[in-house]
């Protein structure tokens, strides 16, 4: 889904993208045709226009969801949902994205790595370590790790074994990170996973109960600007990986531009490693060099190091390892 562009074009993108949701999807649609809504919707600055935090913050102050959409566009234009669209942020930790990042992250290093994330959130997709894994290919399952099961369906190159990455630190930067033993931050955190999609939330359940029994250093700041630091004192624990997915799409098109030269620059100095999960026109260098995008739903792609490696479903159900 893209951001920044014309407001009845972005939630008719979502509707196609929201598919899973059929609640949203029917939404976002009535929305794309409501010049009234769209209206309202407009006058919120650029980033706060999405549907997803729309969405969130209608669910929030009580709109029924699945339910009627009179009852939604009745919340958007009351101006109820200003003060939480403006305060909140579409701040999804998606743990599910471990199952097709964890392939990738268990061969690059020997040695425990240093685990740092773009984007954070609360940091919930720091502990690739303490989930188990069952990816399904074409010819059988293949099996890693121990504790809460994740599961993807794999097609392309898949390898017979995969080693799950040991971690020496865990650690993440977000403009305003989350603490998952804050109870207010959590409850929002439920109310952005879509409202049909009941094993997304208690997925997320079991992977706040992983870091509340071993909470992340998670920073305050911008990714633009604060990223060296924190790679300079991760670095003092191993080899650096830096992951980020669903994240840089949240950026003006020039700053991505500038963040992807940047992290290219951090790989060629050999500071740190880089994989990235991003939709196709989001990091548009990454995504041609590669094949176009399968026919199969899989929205996002893969990047390690700035080039192309699988094409991936947006929370981590399925890939297509290029």
């Amino acid at each position: 889904m893209e951001l920044f562009v014309d407001v009845a074009d972005q939630y008719r993108d979502f509707a196609r993208y929201a598919g899973t949701s059929p609640c949203f999807e029917e939404w976002a649609e009535e929305v794309a045709e409501d010049e009234e809504v769209l209206a309202w919707i407009a006058q919120l600055p650029g980033i706060k226009q999405q549907p997803n935090l729309v969405f969130a913050a209608a669910r929030w102050h009580g709109v029924p969801a699945p339910g009627d959409y009179l009852r939604l566009r009745e919340a958007i234009l009351s101006g109820v949902l200003r003060e939480t669209i403006m305060a909140r942020a579409t701040q999804t930790n998606e743990a599910g994205r471990l199952a097709t990042l964890t392939p990738f992250l268990g061969r690059l290093a020997d040695e425990p790595i240093a685990l740092l994330e773009v984007g954070a959130s609360a940091g919930l997709c720091l502990y690739p370590d303490r989930y188990s894994y069952e990816w399904t290919t074409p010819h059988g399952a293949v099996r890693a790790g121990d504790g809460p099961p994740l599961r993807c369906r794999v097609s392309g190159r898949f390898p017979a074994e995969v080693a799950v990455p040991r971690i020496a630190w865990r650690g993440g930067l977000d403009l305003h990170p989350l603490s998952v033993e804050d109870d207010d931050q959590m409850a929002w955190l439920r109310t952005l996973v879509w409202p049909e999609e009941d094993d997304r939330r208690a997925q997320l359940d079991r992977a706040i109960e992983v870091a509340c029994s071993d909470p992340p250093h998670l920073v305050a700041g911008d990714l633009t600007s604060d990223l060296d630091d924190l790679i300079d004192e991760a670095s003092a624990y191993g080899p650096v990986v830096v992951i980020h997915s669903a994240v840089i799409a949240y950026l003006e098109p020039p700053s991505r531009a500038d963040f992807h030269d940047q992290m290219l620059d951090r790989v060629d100095d050999g500071r740190c490693r880089w994989l990235s999960n991003e939709g196709p026109k989001v990091l548009p260098q990454i995504t041609e060099t590669g094949p176009g995008a399968p026919d199969d739903g899989h929205p996002f792609v893969l990047g390690l190091d700035g080039r192309a490696v699988a094409w991936t479903h947006g929370h981590g159900s399925a890939m297509t390892v290029l």
